[in-house]
């Protein structure tokens, strides 16, 4: 007797079979031109069990190596190409974006209700409010008018890294996770246990586990949603309930905080609170939509702030435990400066290009997202004579793109010095401006001054065991979407007395902005 699994299972073998034989002859039927090379397929699942779960843009580079910079590579006939340059991903994502700019449906996201995701929508009516909403609250000039909030929650960094400095990695992420609720929402969050950070945590592991091709088999096979939850390989539809419920919680909550204290005047300077006074003052025909896009424009920012510049901040840690004399050079220049006697501020930054270079080192070396987000293409086209198909899923592999040691020499080294010119100034570097999209001013602003804050108060080096040997660190990261670096052992203490008395100032003082 046939069991109700088999069959289950036999009718997802023949639906993936008819699907990739449709697939195929439609390729056919539009040109005779070839794909991007990229490793064999096998039939029906084509390359499926060829991509890894972790560390994909390591693959790709691999693969780079032998198909060439552009590549391709097939999950029951839905075609994803790998742009591994920066010419190849300027040419056709920047160049063409008009065809280049869509996003690929990802059908774990629909099961989770996650239109309110503004990096995962594609262009409609609704995309361009949420952009409208983000681009007004996130804009070089907005960024500057939040600058005296981030210095306050860099100070206190600095204070809780004086009283539990093993802790640093825990305050790191309370840092960034504090900026970034205060940024959007005006909200200060909790020393512990912050029921928005763990909102925070929640969406984004469950983001980062089901967007990436291959992560989740309903995502190649859309059908398999439809199914009974009972049948084997159904648990992504757990996850899928989670994922909405957290999702939502994290539109609504802290959106609801914003407008309640705004009806009892006490809302603070915020992202939201500005672009819902707007709201107020301007003509629109339609409030609620304006509204809602609000809402979800804020957690978008939200979501993906709150883990992507703390892990560049672990990263500027380890690159001066690593790299000693990085760290010397850094603090000289922050002391010719500031002469040892106030912290460092914005109105700094001119005079202090190497740690700016510094900076940029740490988003190139290490960078947080090393596969960008996947776009999707919404018509046919041609590139370098090969065929990109409408509908084909294109990503850009950051990582391969920063590591080009035709562009970046000795790209596995930490070399700050590669971004700056003869006579000492700062190079620019459009390439790796992309790197944080519509948050980069943010997050430039706060990477910088949690930099030239620490490098002013505290030295960083390599911790010791009780018998006075060093502890050697532990340089591995996670190979997410997003990576950051895993635990590693250091020691930090204040640089001198004046640097403890600064610390624990009451204020910033003496800093201008």
């Amino acid at each position: 007797m046939i069991s109700d699994t088999t069959l289950a299972l036999d009718l997802i073998a023949l639906t993936a079979f008819i699907l990739l034989i449709l697939a195929a002859s439609k390729r056919r039927k539009r040109t005779n031109l070839q794909l991007p090379p990229g490793p064999p397929p096998l039939p029906i699942v084509g390359n499926l069990f060829d991509l890894p779960k972790e560390s994909l843009w390591a693959t790709y580079i691999e693969w780079g190596k032998v198909y060439g910079d552009i590549l391709s590579v097939q999950i029951f006939g839905q075609v994803i190409v790998v742009l591994n340059s920066a010419k190849a991903a300027q040419d056709l994502l920047d160049k063409k974006a008009l065809i280049y700019s869509g996003r690929p449906t990802i059908p774990m996201y629909d099961l989770m209700d996650w239109s309110w995701n503004e990096g995962s929508n594609t262009y409609s009516p609704r995309w361009r409010l949420q952009r409208k909403m983000l681009d007004r609250g996130m804009r070089p000039k907005a960024a500057i008018q939040y600058q005296s909030m981030q210095k306050d929650k860099v100070h206190h960094f600095l204070k809780q890294l004086l009283s539990r400095p093993t802790e640093f990695r825990k305050h790191t992420e309370h840092l960034q996770g504090a900026i970034i609720m205060a940024l959007v929402y005006g909200y200060d969050v909790a020393e512990e246990n912050d029921s928005y950070l763990k909102l925070t945590h929640d969406i984004n592991e469950i983001g980062q586990r089901v967007m990436l091709p291959g992560s989740a088999i309903v995502n190649e096979l859309p059908f398999l949603k439809h199914l009974p939850e009972w049948l084997p390989g159904m648990g992504f539809k757990a996850l899928a309930r989670v994922g909405e419920k957290r999702g939502w919680e994290a539109v609504k909550r802290p959106f609801a905080f914003v407008k309640a204290n705004m009806q009892h005047g006490s809302a603070r300077r915020s992202v939201t609170r500005e672009n819902l006074l707007e709201l107020e003052s301007a003509q629109v025909s339609d409030p609620d939509a304006v509204e809602s896009a609000i809402a979800e424009s804020s957690a978008s920012v939200y979501s993906a702030g709150a883990d992507t510049t703390a892990s560049a901040i672990s990263t500027l840690f380890l690159a001066l435990v690593l790299h000693p004399d990085v760290q010397r050079r850094a603090q000289a220049e922050v002391d010719a400066v500031t002469g040892g006697q106030r912290l460092p501020d914005y109105g700094d930054r001119s005079q202090l290009p190497y740690v700016q270079a510094v900076c940029k080192e740490v988003l190139r070396w290490r960078n947080v997202v090393p596969v960008g987000v996947p776009h999707a293409t919404t018509e046919d086209d041609i590139y370098e004579g090969y065929f990109i198909p409408k509908g084909a899923t294109v990503i850009s592999n950051i990582w391969a793109i920063l590591h080009d040691p035709q562009v970046y020499p000795e790209p596995d080294e930490f070399k700050p010095e590669r971004f700056l010119m003869p006579g000492g100034r700062v190079k620019e570097d459009s390439t790796l401006s992309a790197v944080f999209g519509f948050g980069r001013h943010i997050a430039e602003n706060t990477l910088f001054i949690v930099a030239v804050s620490f490098l002013a108060t505290y030295t960083i080096d390599r911790a010791k065991d009780p018998q006075g040997n060093e502890i050697p660190v532990n340089c591995t990261y996670s190979s997410g979407f997003l990576i950051t670096p895993n635990e590693f052992e250091c020691s930090i203490v204040p640089r001198s007395t004046k640097a403890e008395e600064l610390i624990r100032m009451d204020t910033w003082e003496n800093g201008t902005v």
